[in-house]
Order: C-alpha cells, then sequence, then structure tokens
C-alpha cells in the first residue's frame, strides 16, 4: 500500500462516481494524495490504510443518519475512535431520535453504498436532502481522510482546503457538534 499523488493515471477500471471526485477536486485545485486497497468496510479494515495516510490525518466514521420519519438526513463526521451516542446528537440538532438510515437513501441521495461513504457524496446531493454534521475534533488534525465515494481508495488532503474549498464548493453548510468522549 503506498500513498500516490492525485488522480490515478489509468481510469479505465474506476467507477464513474470515483471520477466525478477526483475532477471535483482538481477542478478546486486541491493537492491530494490517494492509496488504493482493498474494500475497507469496517473502521477496523481501515488501521493500515490510516497507517499509510499518517498520523497527522483525521480518519472519521461517516454515519448517514435520519429521523424516526425519514424526512430529515445527516451525514455525520466524527473520530473514528469515539463513541456515537444518539440522543447527544439528536439534543444538539434539535432532531427527534435519530438512526442509521437505509442503503436505499444513501444511493438516491448520495450515490453512495455502505461501507463507502463519504463527505465527497454530499456533490451528488442535488436536492440538498442531507445536512452535514462535523464533530469538531476532526478539524483539529492538520490533514483530512475519506473515500472518493467508494471504499478501494482512500484520500488525503489539507484540513484547510477542506473546510476553505471543499465545503464551500459542496453547498452544504455543516453544523459543528461536539460530541462527548466517554473514555
Amino acid at each position: 500500500m503506498e500513498l500516490q499523488n492525485g488522480r490515478p493515471e489509468n481510469v479505465n477500471d474506476r467507477l464513474d462516481k470515483e471520477i466525478r471526485v477526483y475532477d471535483f477536486l482538481d477542478k478546486l485545485s486541491v493537492t491530494y494524495q490517494r492509496v488504493d486497497h482493498e474494500a475497507a468496510m469496517t473502521m477496523e479494515a481501515c488501521e493500515e490504510i490510516d497507517r499509510t495516510l499518517g498520523d497527522d490525518t483525521a480518519i472519521c466514521k461517516n454515519l448517514f443518519l435520519c429521523n424516526r420519519q425519514e424526512t430529515n438526513f445527516y451525514l455525520l463526521l466524527m473520530p473514528g475512535d469515539k463513541p456515537f451516542k444518539t440522543k447527544d446528537l439528536s439534543a444538539q440538532i434539535g432532531s427527534a431520535r435519530l438512526s442509521f438510515a437505509k442503503p436505499e437513501y444513501m444511493e438516491k441521495y448520495l450515490d453512495i453504498t455502505p461501507g463507502s461513504v463519504s463527505v465527497l457524496g454530499l456533490m451528488n446531493d442535488h436536492e440538498e436532502k442531507v445536512q452535514l454534521l462535523i464533530d469538531e475534533d476532526v478539524l483539529k488534525d492538520p490533514y483530512f481522510g475519506c473515500h472518493p465515494c467508494i471504499n478501494t481508495s482512500s484520500l488525503k488532503f489539507t484540513t484547510k482546503d477542506f473546510t476553505e474549498k471543499i465545503i464551500p464548493a459542496l453547498e452544504h453548510e455543516p453544523i459543528i457538534v461536539n460530541l462527548e468522549n466517554y473514555r
């Protein structure tokens, strides 16, 4: 597993949604690094990927959530080692009880399948159905890591580019939350 600069040279075997991510980042003049790997479905599977990306990179849990009525959808970015307590988050955002949204909503709004959830999927949310939620601790590392809408590659770019270029271009104003670390 090796860190590469920018988009893959050969994109013939890549999905369109992955190529759209590289086009999006290139259009924004975001410098990024990429590591290709086996499908990473769990945080545990991401440990070797995390080591390749480096200790200076925030690797997030990306949780796709909804309210009980399935009318409000949320993408929560939080540190991978923090426990998730729905009650705390619900109180902070003024929502009824939250739960994990069904995969079909993830595909409909973000063009992403389970295990590939990424903030970059918001570029596909043209109806603006998904509210971005970011735990403040995610923004503390100098670099940010995420999937390019598929779970066989991971990206690394500066947190500054994430907050100053990528988030504004996604047109999903985030709500910054503070999730307790119950350790």
